[in-house]
């Protein structure tokens, strides 16, 4: 587990919750903003309709694709930021630069990079019925994956552990 973390920031903390499709982004986010009383963000909602169908279609996006996503995303960490407040946020942020953009809007952001097997992701995505994400789509998503770096505030932790401790464990690293 990857436990490099700056001083802990000022309460509250703004989180982004990333990895590829599948690794449980969204429910760990959702568990994450409940039990620290902040807004949760599922990213995948900010998609365009053009990203969402390329997407559905098996393509996978490109930084093109992603910019303006990553831009709507950037203001949404800005504005929470400016008003002082908390925000979870669900989203794959799978490249250092996207994650730098991100951090742009407040320095201060922190990553919860969840990370597991090939093999368990796909059997996750195959198994979900209500998401666009065809589990074609994961080998480019791991491609494309760079993980936190050293000099990244953020917490690596393995998706193959019940929500529960994966939730505990990453209040236990926040200080909660």
């Amino acid at each position: 587990m990857h436990t490099k973390l700056s001083s802990p920031p000022a309460v509250p903390a703004r989180w982004v919750v990333m990895g590829v499709s599948g690794c449980g982004k969204s429910e760990i986010g959702q568990r994450l903003a409940q039990a620290l009383g902040a807004p949760f963000l599922e990213g995948d909602a900010y998609h365009s309709a053009s990203n969402v169908a390329k997407m559905a279609a098996g393509i996978p996006l490109d930084d093109e694709d992603r910019a303006g996503w990553l831009r709507t995303l950037q203001a949404e960490i800005a504005a929470a930021q400016a008003r002082g407040e908390g925000l979870v946020l669900a989203c794959s942020a799978l490249k250092r630069r996207y994650r730098d953009l991100l951090r742009a809007a407040d320095p201060s952001l922190r990553f919860i990079h969840l990370s597991g097997p090939r093999d368990l992701i796909a059997e996750r995505m195959l198994a979900r019925t209500a998401h666009y994400m065809p589990a074609s789509l994961l080998d480019s998503q791991l491609r494309d994956l760079e993980p936190l770096q050293e000099d990244e505030a953020g917490l690596l932790f393995d998706i193959g552990k019940p929500l529960p401790v994966l939730t505990e464990e990453i209040l236990q690293a926040e200080g909660r």
